[in-house]
Order: structure tokens, then C-alpha cells, then sequence
């Protein structure tokens, strides 16, 4: 997967960045290409090797055909957060989070939101709920041309 200067790209975790630079580097004697991603919400600046996209899960940024397909996960029910313990959640939530697919963001938050309607969520739980959440708040207001408040007051409306 290639990408311009300018492009817009997601990169898991920190969620999305646009390519500002793309810079050769030698280390070691041998030549190796970067691009230099600014993400957006934090202005922290990344060097993803080009060759190493795939590996880290840098994509584009999600097409609006599978906007709709993030909403229908949202607004689907789940009862998997009762089961397991915080730690083994975390653990699962932070996999989910890791491979920047949106889908599986939206998961989390899913889960995490409903767990959150039953009880007082603790501070691990809160971090990782506002994590999600703005991965896919700015992800999917990015996608659609649209502002943030927007894209929350549509979530607001699947979780009250």
C-alpha cells in the first residue's frame, strides 16, 4: 500500500495521521525509506517504514460504504464484558485496539459502553473507553467530511 504526501492514513493506536514527508535514511549501510506521519489529535509525528506498512496495520483511512457497518456494530448487543475479568478484558481490548480495524474499535467501545450503562466503570476501564472512542470519533468525522460533535451526538443517540 503506498501513500502521497498528504494522504491521510490511520496508524493503530494513535489513530489518524496525515503523510507529511517521505524520507530516505541510512542505517547500517543500508537505505530505507520512511514515511513521517503527523497524527492529528496529538501532533505527534511517526516514521513508519514504507516496506513495514502492512506489519504496524497503517491503512487508509474507512471508506463510507463501511461507515454504516461500524454504526450496526455499535448498536449491537453484546454480553462478553460480564464474563471475564478486567485484566483479561484489558488485555483483549488493547489486541482489538492494536489492529486498527475500526470494526474492532467500535467493539470495545460497544462492549465497554454497555458495561458502563450496569456499573461505574474503573480508571483502566475509562481510559480505554475514551481511547476507542476518539480513534473512532476522529477516524470516522475525518471519513465523512464531517465534525466531531457530530459523529458524538450519533453515538450518544446508540448508547442513551
Amino acid at each position: 500500500m503506498w501513500f502521497k504526501i498528504g494522504d491521510m492514513a490511520v496508524y493503530p493506536t494513535q489513530g489518524v495521521g496525515i503523510i507529511e514527508d517521505i524520507e530516505s535514511r541510512e542505517f547500517s549501510g543500508h537505505k530505507q525509506n520512511f514515511y513521517v506521519l503527523r497524527i492529528v489529535d496529538s501532533d505527534m509525528r511517526i516514521m513508519v517504514p514504507t516496506g513495514n506498512v502492512s506489519n504496524v496495520g497503517m491503512r487508509r483511512l474507512i471508506d463510507q460504504k463501511h461507515i454504516t457497518n461500524v454504526f450496526d456494530t455499535l448498536a449491537e448487543p453484546n454480553d462478553s464484558g460480564k464474563i471475564a475479568s478486567w485484566s483479561r478484558r484489558q488485555r483483549e481490548y488493547n489486541d482489538k485496539l492494536k489492529t486498527g480495524d475500526l470494526l474492532e474499535v467500535a467493539e470495545v467501545l460497544r462492549e465497554l459502553y454497555q458495561i458502563s450503562s450496569e456499573k461505574e466503570l474503573s480508571y483502566g476501564e475509562k481510559k480505554v473507553l475514551e481511547q476507542a472512542r476518539k480513534l473512532l470519533v476522529t477516524e470516522v468525522a475525518l471519513a465523512e467530511g464531517e465534525k466531531e460533535d457530530k459523529v458524538v451526538k450519533r453515538l450518544e443517540k446508540i448508547f442513551h
